[in-house]
């Protein structure tokens, strides 16, 4: 087995005295890492994709996207935090994982690039629509 590293992703701000940062867990991989966390805040990569790094004061940084993987990453922010489990456990019986944040109300959902896409969005466009919580598209790995 791989041994994991901590990959660290600079998460894009308006305000520029303010940088947030992103950890993610990666595998190496050939000349790069392997994502095999589902991002929470950064856009445009997704569960599995490659990417390069470089490292800054001891640690490693996100340099750019070496192999995109078409999994796509979608962000859930619950009205109730009620619904969160049974809701991850529906998402999973439909073929993708997902991770809880540390703000109970947030889940990063991975659709994999065999799932019905369509068949996700319907589900949870129907949960919105009943305001029971607001999601994201946060990268689409098809595109």
């Amino acid at each position: 087995m791989s041994k994991h590293v901590k990959i660290y992703l600079e998460i894009g701000s308006d305000n520029l005295d303010q940088r947030e940062i992103e950890s993610l867990w990666a595998t190496p991989h050939g000349t790069g890492f392997k994502l095999d966390n589902i991002p929470f805040y950064m856009k445009g990569i997704a569960l599995n994709d490659v990417i390069s790094a470089k490292k800054i004061d001891g640690c490693l940084f996100m340099d750019k996207l070496l192999e995109p993987s078409g999994h796509s990453t979608i962000r859930v922010w619950f009205s109730d935090e009620k619904e969160v489990q049974a809701v991850r456990q529906e998402l999973k019986s439909m073929g993708c994982s997902s991770e809880k944040s540390e703000q109970p109300r947030l889940v990063a959902v991975d659709i994999p690039p065999d799932i019905n896409y369509e068949k996700i969005i319907s589900y949870l466009d129907a949960g919105k629509t009943k305001g029971r919580w607001d999601y994201q598209e946060a990268c689409l790995g098809f595109l």
